[in-house]
This record gives C-alpha cells, structure tokens and sequence, in this order.
C-alpha cells in the first residue's frame, strides 16, 4: 500500500507539472509573449480534476477515485481555522527556512528569469504556477496517497509517510536538509489539514498561499543570506528565530482547535446516525 500510494502521488503530479512545463516551453520558447497557455492549463486541469473525482471511463473505478480525490466540503468555520492554522504554520516555516539557510550554505533555489516578458505575463504565469502545484499536489499526496495509507495505518503515521514522499518530491530542489526537512514539515501541515477536516478543499488555499510566499519573498532573497559563521547574528536573524518560535506556537493551538472541533463534529455525525439507526 505504501508503494502503490506513493505510485499514484508521483504520477498526478509528473502527469499534471510535465503538461504545464510543456505548455510553458511552447508557449514562450520563440520569444511569444502572449500566455496562450494559462487558459490551456485551466482546461487541463479542469479535466484532470474530474477524472480523479470519478468522472469518465472506467465507471468501475469511478466510486473509488471520487473518495481517493477527498474534495469533500467543509463548513465555513472549519475552512476558515484551517486556513488560520495553515497560515500560522506556514510563516512559522517560513522564519525555519531563513534561520536555516543562516546556519548551513545551502543553494537557493533556481527561479526562472522572467525580466524580458511584459508584468501582466508575468503575473499570471506565476498565479497559474501557484495553481498547478498545489492543485495536483494536494489532489496526489493529501487525496489519494494519505488516504490509501489512512486505511491501513494510524493517522499519525499516515500523514508521516505522506509527508515523507511530499518531501522527497521535491529533492530536485537540493539534497540538503535544511530544505527537506522544512518540505516535510509542511507536508506534515497540509497532512493534518486535509485530515481533520477529510477534504482538500481546506489544504489547498494553504498551499497557494504557502507557495505565493515562498516564490515571491523568501526564495528570491535566500542568495543574498549571509551564513553565521561569516559575520555572526545580526538583528533580522533573531527576528527571524522569533518568527519562528512565536508562529509554531500559534499554529499548534490553532490546529489543537481545529482537531477538537473535528472530534466534536464526528461525535455528533456519530450520535445522529445512531439515532438514525
């Protein structure tokens, strides 16, 4: 189970970043600077969104996809304290990403050079790009993947092994640990999202706004970040490791909250059906 999990993962998300990485290099590979490929990519995704919901051919599976896609929907409140939550661990992973790339030389990440396209190219290209990935991450990972491994393990556990293959996803990035282990930190949050609300309608705007932060204020700086053992802690690194410890702390609480109001919801589904019964 765990290999067939971590098979599927893998393979919504080559099948849908291969196809926007395709589109991205048609699009723009002659100098083109009309972004003919994010209405493109809108479609696709539309259509891969529905055959993993259950959609198509072959009808036999079509029950088991729709479960496996885990877009199931959460009331108002529990949308909005997962989000709370999913935002107060994100920056919390933020000021880690920082404090880290400050102790150990780490390469930043590689972002594409953008400068030579018209600025509204530009933005939607990104706001696309922080679609895809979330999108078909969400959909791999925290649908399919932890749901499959949910059935056979304790949700701790599952979300650890999802969390795990998240992480080793993105090892193009660098085999470094200060960015593995914050990636599977975060697969850990998006893990614990999608569960205790069973749907990744609340992990996916945590994840578009995870990525929006990282792209746009914390990868394009990371070259510039000087090491400790070259000049020693200056203000922002302190400020930084505050962030860190001050927004961990948040999130814990706030994911405390959501998990009993989780635990209060499947009680009361529980007496109602009994009730019913």
């Amino acid at each position: 189970m765990v290999l067939w999990s971590a098979f599927l993962a893998f393979l919504i998300l080559i099948i849908g970043q291969s196809i926007w990485s395709i589109l991205l290099v048609a699009n723009f590979k002659k100098g083109v600077t009309v972004p003919w490929s994010i209405p493109v990519m809108a479609i696709v995704l539309w259509l891969l969104w529905q055959y993993l919901g259950g959609k198509w051919w072959p009808h036999s599976t079509s029950q088991a996809r729709h479960q496996l896609l885990r877009a199931n929907s959460v009331p108002a409140p529990r949308l909005a304290l997962a989000f709370v939550a999913g935002v107060f661990a994100i920056i919390a992973l933020a000021g880690y990403w920082i404090v880290f790339f400050q102790i150990a030389r780490t390469p930043p990440n590689v972002l594409p050079d953008l400068s030579k396209y018209p600025w509204l190219t530009i933005v939607l290209v990104l706001a696309m790009s922080s679609l895809v990935s979330p999108i078909v991450e969400e959909v791999g990972f925290r649908g399919y993947c932890q749901q499959i491994l949910e059935r056979e393990f304790v949700p701790q556990t599952a979300i650890a092994i999802s969390s795990l293959l998240f992480m080793l996803a993105h090892a193009n990035h660098g085999w470094y640990w200060s960015k593995l282990l914050v990636y599977f930190l975060v697969g850990i949050a998006f893990g614990a999202i999608a569960y205790l609300t069973n749907s990744i309608l609340a992990s996916i705007p945590v994840h578009i706004f995870g990525d929006a932060v990282f792209f746009t204020l914390i990868w394009r700086h990371d070259a510039a970040r000087r090491l400790l053992s070259e000049g020693g802690a200056d203000g922002w690194f302190w400020i930084h490791v505050a962030q860190a410890i001050i927004f961990t702390a948040l999130a814990l609480l706030a994911f405390r909250r959501l998990a009993r109001d989780s635990t209060r919801t499947s009680q009361a589904m529980h007496a109602t059906n009994s009730l019913i019964a």
